[in-house]
């Protein structure tokens, strides 16, 4: 923790807690994107994903446990089953991937990927499947990106959306987003990468105050049209990812 501490300016630490706490917020708030929206935000404080991956997965596995105790009644397992079939091998490839890119040529997928969500959700266009060989692609190229950067949920998302109704959307994708994450920590412990998990616990109070905020944002989005949040949280993520992008090429 203190070597994180003193890698990084005052500055910069309050960014980071800052961040988290907008990851804590969107993940609890839609049920996916902590990661996808926080790590192109964190990359603009330092450009290497793989001091940040582990702890947005530790804070995930926390506090999708945590909200799942009391409502694993709201999770449609049938389609837990049939989408961990499709996403398990190509999630695994994708995590063999994340060690073999530079860090520059994953950075820029992060941020080509996430200005893509952006747009879609700033000109109000849902990512819809129409056939299950859409659903088996979208699954596919889902499972490999969240492999290589944790930034694959909404993909998945857009799936899963199909086939269960909104008030088990989130509750039955935190059940997919511990069992992948589970095994990209487990390839982080099997390679020796650093879990950073006190600089996790240090964080853990910013995401907490994210994660009761996203409670309240959860409840407004089941009950009510969630297009303009989506279109405000799309404009921002065109400005982020056109800020990192500029960074790497200039």
């Amino acid at each position: 923790m203190e070597d994180i501490i003193n890698q990084f300016s005052l500055l910069q630490l309050i960014s980071i807690a800052m961040i988290f706490v907008w990851t804590g917020f969107v993940r609890t708030g839609i049920g996916f994107g902590g990661a996808a929206l926080g790590l192109p935000l964190l990359l603009l404080v330092d450009s290497n994903p793989i001091l940040f991956l582990p702890i947005l997965g530790l804070h995930l596995l926390f506090f999708s446990s945590f909200t799942l105790s009391s409502r694993l009644g709201n999770v449609n397992w049938p389609v837990v089953a049939k989408v961990m079939i499709i996403v398990i091998i190509p999630k695994f490839i994708g995590i063999l991937g994340l060690f073999n890119f530079p860090p520059k040529i994953l950075t820029l997928m992060v941020f080509s990927i996430t200005l893509f969500y952006g747009l879609t959700w700033l000109f109000n266009y849902t990512i819809l499947s129409q056939s299950k060989w859409v659903d088996g692609f979208l699954l596919v190229l889902g499972g490999y990106v969240s492999g290589t950067s944790l930034v694959g949920a909404p993909l998945i998302a857009a799936v899963v959306m199909r086939y269960v109704e909104k008030e088990q959307l989130r509750e039955t994708l935190f059940v997919l987003w511990i069992i992948l994450v589970s095994f990209k920590m487990m390839t982080f412990i099997a390679y020796d990468v650093d879990l950073n998990w006190q600089a996790a616990l240090w964080l853990l109070p910013f995401v907490t105050l994210g994660h009761f905020l996203g409670l309240k944002a959860h409840y407004y989005l089941v009950h009510s049209d969630s297009s303009i949040f989506h279109r405000v949280l799309g404009l921002g993520l065109v400005l982020v990812s056109a800020i990192g992008l500029l960074n790497i090429f200039l």
